[in-house]
């Protein structure tokens, strides 16, 4: 007999021990009516109706079992979808410089498609874990910030400022590129000059404080996120459910957003 074919006939003999247990004791209160002593029945009743509780409460913990196994189930489908929504303007258009690049500037053309290689391979395999640590978080925005750096042909201010007590301490991926994607998408690439974005990150033992700051043409219709900044909200409400604050503030051609976990 193999391990497995063991492992099943285990778990079978465990769920028929209480059905067992329930018959027996069954059959004791009847014949025990007709031949036993008056005595005997009571306490025949009395573990009949013990067996029927432990059925039914056993009955009852699979079936909560069941529920809360659909209901992570069904959120990590909704994580991996909301998940899979991250990156692809930036990927498409960076690719699309990257075709001019190659044979105008072949050495930067092949640092650009170094680091675009590091990005996609986190993405694809470290964005599909629950958790990552910080460390790599960072370097995933600087690299994404590097990117720009070199894509533009005008004068970006980007500034990074972290202070991180612990670069180990885990988070949910791909979660934090996104204010940055936003800040970018909607500030620096419709800006032809003073086009500025300012980031810091600021994280100890229990909790982690993200800021953004940047620029936007005012006469654009909106320096929100859309699409984006829904993925982030829908998030963090499925993993940070009541452990994080998202504060956003427009004003005078200014965008400001601000994360806040607790972890």
């Amino acid at each position: 007999m193999t391990l497995r074919q063991k492992l099943v006939n285990k778990q079978f003999i465990k769920k028929l021990v209480p059905y067992f247990f329930l018959v027996t004791t069954l059959l004791i209160v009847v014949f025990n009516d007709f031949f036993g002593k008056e005595e005997d029945y009571h306490i025949y009743i009395l573990l009949f109706f013990i067996s029927m509780i432990v059925w039914m409460i056993r009955w009852l913990v699979i079936q909560i079992k069941i529920i809360l196994r659909l209901k992570k189930d069904k959120t990590q489908a909704e994580l991996m979808h909301l998940k899979s929504q991250v990156n692809p303007h930036f990927f498409f258009n960076t690719l699309n410089n990257l075709y001019g690049l190659v044979e105008l500037n072949p050495a930067k053309a092949q640092l650009l498609i170094l680091k675009l290689s590091d990005m996609m391979r986190y993405s694809i395999y470290e964005g599909q874990k629950d958790w990552v640590s910080l460390a790599d978080e960072i370097t995933y925005l600087e690299n994404y910030m590097d990117l720009h750096k070199m894509r533009y042909h005008k004068t970006i201010d980007i500034r990074f400022d972290v202070d991180v007590e612990d670069p180990g301490i885990k988070i949910m991926p791909l979660l934090l590129i996104i204010m940055v994607e936003n800040a970018f998408k909607h500030g620096v690439e419709r800006l032809r000059k003073g086009a500025f974005v300012y980031i810091r990150l600021k994280a100890g033992l229990s909790y982690i404080d993200f800021e953004i700051e940047n620029n936007f043409d005012s006469e654009e219709k909106s320096a929100s996120g859309g699409i984006g900044l829904n993925n982030l909200k829908k998030r963090l409400e499925l993993v940070y459910l009541n452990k994080h604050e998202l504060e956003i503030a427009n004003h005078a051609a200014i965008y400001k957003i601000r994360l806040k976990l607790i972890l």
